[in-house]
């Protein structure tokens, strides 16, 4: 009971922090585009930061209760202890640090405090790399650059979703072709850095080929089959979907906004994935 509620907690903690992290960079990169959304993209951001503050926090108290095997083991002060002098704390520090300047940033506004929110976002990424199973293995330091550069291409590509699908409601027909249309040609040169660094990381985690008939090559080949779905869904936006929203078409629009909520359902998706891999599993195993 305390493992599931602790890896929902963790799914839902990566599904928060992903999109504010992303929404702050997607922000600062198309801040000048935005005109009537402007406002509702900073408030999507800073809800989703506040919330993940809220799940990291929980998350972490319920580590003890994992130790103990009982939700009662929260209120063990030496587990507690245990758990704060692990490296679990760092990691905490780093996603509160990064969350609480991503809120802060994205409610300033433009200019420096937008860098704040981007800075916010580095840092709440950088605390995957602190703890897991890429924090202990042998190849450490080209896995923590890979799993950054991983993770903050997937959060920017997640981020973006919730903006786009606003912006299509919000922005006029030409205006939100223009944002869809530079999103895309940006994602273009970025999503493929995304498989090559995830296949690298697998690489250097994975003991060998057979692994991958074992439960954290399972999950792994799952995740590639999300990530093969969101491929056809991004080609479509790019190709098809997000041009025909130029026309400004009540049915346009609704097509747009279908593919861009399956393709946050199929990323939700994928991180749940690596939430309970992170959690039950280990590429050694």
């Amino acid at each position: 009971m305390v493992d599931v509620l602790s890896v929902i907690l963790r799914a839902l903690t990566f599904v928060l922090l992903f999109q504010a992290a992303g929404v702050a960079i997607f922000f600062a990169v198309f801040e000048r585009r935005l005109a009537s959304c402007r406002g509702a993209v900073r408030r999507l951001g800073q809800a989703a930061a506040l919330a993940a503050i809220a799940l990291v926090a929980a998350h972490y108290a319920l580590e003890a209760a994992r130790m103990a095997g009982d939700l009662s083991g929260m209120w063990d002060p030496s587990l507690q202890g245990m758990v704060w002098h692990s490296s679990s704390r760092a990691a905490f520090t780093f996603r509160l640090a990064g969350l609480l300047l991503i809120a802060i940033g994205l409610q300033g506004g433009r200019g420096r405090w937008t860098i704040v929110a981007v800075i916010g976002s580095v840092i709440a990424i950088l605390a995957f790399t602190l703890t897991g199973h890429t924090s202990v293995a042998a190849h450490r330091g080209a896995l923590a650059a890979l799993l950054m550069i991983h993770l903050l291409i997937v959060a920017f590509w997640f981020g973006a979703l919730s903006p786009l699908y606003v912006a299509s409601l919000r922005e006029t027909p030409t205006r939100a072709f223009d944002i869809i249309e530079r999103f895309t040609a940006v994602a273009t040169w970025l999503v493929p850095v995304v498989l090559l660094a995830g296949f690298a990381i697998a690489v250097l985690l994975l003991p060998s080929v057979s692994a991958l008939r074992e439960p954290y090559g399972e999950l792994l080949i799952a995740k590639v089959v999300g990530f093969a779905l969101l491929m056809g869904l991004a080609a479509a936006n790019k190709w098809r979907l997000g041009p025909a929203l130029a026309h400004g078409t009540v049915q346009s629009g609704r097509r747009f906004r279908r593919a861009v909520a399956a393709e946050y359902v199929l990323i939700a998706a994928v991180l749940t994935i690596t939430a309970v891999m992170t959690s039950f599993f280990s590429p050694e195993a």
